[in-house]
């Protein structure tokens, strides 16, 4: 299996069709509401998980039924299937927008795993279909051939995130001294200017905001962007420039997504006109 991945990884002529897919998305996306509730900022991880539980488990569980309820549960697994079909819509577009921020590897990876979990649901609309028409033998058969290529969808998102990292804190395994640690002198640090420094080997993005110096990683939470590199915006954020995620630089709170998850802020202290830093 890992071979297949590994050759969907380097389908280099579905980049193409990718790129214009995720340039649609990212269009309809754009709004701010729409992106953080899509990306699930205000969850503090990513949503499309969690969604993902209801059609997956539903339609599971028609099978379920299908297998040993007999005409009994003819009714039960056609509402099944329905309740799945309709949690497979917010699924598809918090993936949709999550995977719009991909690229290269990770989004050929996508939009396989999009187009099998496409299919998996047209295969349960049908399914939902024959069943309304009293065909409960076809819409089974339907039904198990869809949970099937949900499934192998599902792995394909399990590969994306625990293999490729998709979607993963990358900060989480950060090992930010607890100490005051010097990092800078402080005429190096330039007003409203991003700058880049180390702490135990962790990188720490500095900005002069007046006679205040504020802290975060330098590392965004979302795909690893340096934000050191990224734009101030007038609300006292910072936006990553890879993917445009905003964290407000007092607090690390996510402002934009993509990004799900706030990023780690730092204490500062001025002293002897040095700088130090430790986690807060």
């Amino acid at each position: 299996m890992q071979t297949v991945i590994r050759d969907i990884e380097g389908w280099s002529s579905l980049d193409p069709l990718s790129g214009k897919l995720a340039g649609w998305v990212e269009k309809v996306t754009a709004p701010r509401l729409v992106k953080n509730a899509l990306s699930g900022g205000w969850l503090g991880h990513q949503l499309h998980p969690a969604l993902t539980d209801v059609p997956i488990g539903a339609w599971a569980m028609a099978t379920v039924v299908d297998a040993i309820g007999g005409e009994k549960g003819a009714e039960v697994s056609r509402q099944l299937v329905g309740v799945g079909i309709l949690g497979a819509v917010p699924a598809a577009w918090t993936g949709a927008s999550d995977w719009s921020s991909s690229y290269g590897p990770e989004q050929r990876v996508g939009l396989v795993h999009a187009i099998t979990n496409s299919a998996g649901t047209l295969l349960q609309v049908a399914s939902w279909v024959a069943r309304r028409r009293g065909r409960h033998g076809t819409g089974a058969v339907l039904s198990a051939v869809g949970l099937g290529a949900t499934g192998a969808a599902a792995y394909l998102g399990g590969h994306l995130t625990l293999v490729r990292g998709v979607g993963v804190n990358h900060t989480a395994f950060q090992e930010a001294p607890g100490d005051w640690t010097d990092v800078a002198a402080e005429v190096d640090l330039v007003e409203g200017t991003p700058k880049r420094v180390e702490a135990a080997g962790v990188p720490v993005m500095l900005v002069r905001r007046g006679p205040r110096v504020l802290a975060l990683s330098a590392v965004c939470t979302h795909a690893g962007g340096p934000l050191d590199e990224g734009t101030l915006t007038d609300d006292d954020c910072v936006e990553c420039p890879w993917h445009g995620s905003q964290f407000r630089l007092t607090d690390g709170a996510v402002e934009r997504g993509p990004a799900s998850v706030p990023e780690p802020v730092w204490e500062v202290r001025l002293a002897d006109g040095r700088v130090s830093v430790r986690t807060r």
